[in-house]
């Protein structure tokens, strides 16, 4: 017991230190779980015995993510971007296993490993591309776009090739060790010993003594049971379950249906994660989809970080100290066969400018899920031990390097034009007395409010799907990007008297300000914003009027409460129409003491005069309405 206790302690301490780190570095999460389990192991010794166990335990971190890849997938989102999946995805996919398994094969190694060596570093990092992609605010660009259908792509792919695995076994291997995905044919130790005396070891003894197309018939029909149960008793199970009002049951259940899919999968020699994506794919749907990612997520979470830093206690960074040359050499030949080949996709696809290199560069990294193909390669034999360390660190350090790809494309970004699709900016042939750059959600409201008052707008958006919806409800869009400082001059900037910011990206808006504010002194800008930085961006850019995305709402919200905990319509709505302007005003008084790229939390003056503020606020609000009561006397 204390052993384990200790174990636990380490474990849990170094992911505690190490993960939050790395993700306010920017690196990914991904990667500080790689450096906990490098600490843990190559560096300090503090990992046992207890490591294998532990790893093929944590395997089910893995099962449980492609259930979850599965639930976000539904049917028709995928019908709908077949074009993108099968194009840009199944081209990349092919294009670099074919290319690296090539290049391996004639390096010397077997033309099985060469194969499997070409599926591990086809794929791209999943958590660190999309997070990044998030941060900057690049997600709705084209080449963000390209981006997530190729990792979309690369996700579903994962499940064919832990298939294709076990029949690329190498000559002469003796048969794969205890693992998460795949029956079991060489057990010893107490795991054999345990397994032999369990419950199921005669039901495992009858499926593997059964004729071939018995075995494919007992497979076919367990797929459909999954299948039929997903659509047609999950949502009556689920009804009963949560009728009981025991919150802690609604967990039992998720994890029972990940629990028994798996095993009937091993039952019958099939991959867990095969029959859990399926069947995560047929929930999709479910009107309880969200509780169950929500019961199952912190599990996944929990057992994939425990995956990760397995993954890093057993790099052999001895294989670097005795070649690094040649490790460091492969990983930079990986990078740049890859860019080439996505740098090939892009000009087919029609990405330009920036976005070509945002899809060049962002994918050029193998990823994660090449871990997961490592372990299952060498358990099943598909890869020799030493490939395997070779390729373990080729795509460590591929994943270390992906930040400074991204600060790459960031230098490259501001002396590249804007790409787009294939499709050329549209000819703008109006002019109107409001430019709205960006049509989402927010330009969308500005821009009726504006129409109903009969005010002329020249509405922007480098979405062509979103200006091809509002031309199906009669709304005149041009398509192309605002931050181009041409696109902004055809709209009309010289003669226009309000400028709407309210495209996506911080980094756009901020471009499209400063641009807007140097050639037009006297435009009026009215800008949308993130986060309060961003404000204080945007009025450092030269912006007028700020609204912050959330705020008013916010502030909408508040008022409802008020008008329930006591204060009458009349005071509430005396109250929130104080707060928005104090608050309004009191913005540009916070952003004199904002310093650029230091935290809110560490400027002392900011804190302080944050605080002077809060209390002249409160004393601002009472005085509006003439009170003289705390707060906590409402309830009288």
């Amino acid at each position: 017991m204390e052993n384990f206790l200790f174990q636990a302690s380490i474990y849990l301490g170094v992911a505690v230190m190490l993960v939050p780190l790395a993700v306010r570095l920017g690196l990914g999460s991904v990667l500080g779980y790689l450096a906990a389990g490098i600490l843990l192991g190559p560096v300090f010794g503090l990992a046992g015995a207890e490591t294998t166990e532990l790893h093929h335990i944590s395997e089910f971190g893995v099962v449980m993510m492609m259930f979850l890849i599965g639930l976000e997938l539904e049917p028709q989102a995928l019908w709908d971007m077949r074009h993108r999946l099968l194009g840009l995805g199944g081209a990349q996919i092919v294009l670099t296993i074919a290319v690296i398994g090539l290049t391996a094969w004639m390096a010397g190694q077997n033309w099985r490993s060469a194969i499997v060596i070409g599926m591990m570093l086809a794929m791209s990092s999943t958590a660190i591309v999309l997070q990044t992609l998030t941060e900057k605010g690049l997600m709705r660009s084209p080449g963000g776009r390209a981006s997530f259908a190729v990792l979309l792509s690369q996700d579903m792919a994962v499940v064919p090739m832990l298939s294709v695995v076990p029949l690329l076994t190498l000559p002469g291997f003796a048969g794969p060790t205890a693992g998460m995905f795949g029956v079991t044919d060489a057990l010893d130790g107490e795991v054999g010993a345990a397994v032999a005396d369990a419950p199921i070891a005669p039901l495992l003894d009858i499926v593997s003594a059964l004729p071939g197309w018995a075995e494919t018939l007992l497979t076919l029909a367990i797929v459909g049971l999954i299948v039929l149960a997903g659509r047609f008793l999950s949502t009556p199970v689920f009804r009963f379950v949560h009728a009981s009002r025991l919150p802690e049951m609604s967990t039992f259940i998720s994890l029972l249906i990940v629990l028994a899919i798996a095993f009937l999968m091993v039952l019958v020699g099939l991959s867990p994660a095969l029959g859990t994506f399926v069947a995560g794919v047929v929930l999709a749907n479910s009107e309880f989809r969200h509780q169950i990612e929500a019961d199952i997520k912190p599990f996944k979470g929990l057992l994939l970080g425990l995956f990760f830093m397995t993954v890093g206690i057993g790099i052999d960074f001895h294989v670097l100290a005795r070649a690094p040359g040649t490790i460091v050499g492969l990983t930079v030949a990986v990078i740049a066969v890859k860019a080439a080949i996505l740098y090939g996709i892009a000009i087919l696809a029609g990405l330009r400018g920036r976005d070509r290199f945002l899809f060049t560069l962002g994918l050029a990294q193998a990823g994660e899920f090449g871990f997961l193909l490592i372990s299952f390669a060498r358990d099943e034999g598909a890869l020799a031990v030493g490939a395997a360390d070779k390729a373990l660190l080729i795509i460590s350090l591929s994943m270390l390097v992906t930040p400074l790809l991204f600060v790459l494309y960031d230098r490259l970004a501001g002396f590249l034009p804007h790409g787009q699709d294939a499709r050329e900016p549209d000819a703008i042939d109006e002019k109107g007395r409001v430019i709205i750059a960006g049509v989402g959600r927010f330009g969308q409201t500005v821009n009726r409010l504006l129409r109903s008052a009969r005010i002329s707008t020249v509405v922007l958006d480098s979405d062509v799907a979103m200006i091809e919806t509002l031309r199906r409800f009669g709304i005149k869009g041009f398509f192309g990007d605002p931050s181009r400082p041409e696109l902004l001059e055809a709209a009309g900037l010289s003669q226009a008297e309000v400028l709407v910011v309210a495209v996506d990206g911080r980094e756009n808006a901020l471009r499209i300000v400063r641009h807007a504010r140097r050639v037009r002194p006297d435009l009026h800008i009215v800008a949308r914003a993130r986060d309060r930085v961003h404000v204080y961006e945007l009025y450092q850019a030269g912006a007028d009027d700020i609204v912050r995305e959330t705020f008013d709402s916010s502030v909408r919200a508040g008022r409802y409460v008020l008008e329930n905990a006591g204060f009458s319509d009349y005071e509430a709505a005396q109250l929130t129409k104080a707060f928005w302007r104090i608050d309004r005003a009191a913005m540009r008084d916070m952003a004199e003491l904002w310093v650029p790229g230091q935290p809110l939390d560490q400027n002392p003056d900011y804190i302080a005069r944050a605080r002077e503020l809060e209390r002249e606020l409160e004393s601002a609000l009472l005085d509006e309405l003439g009170l003289a009561r705390p707060a906590t006397t409402a309830a009288e």
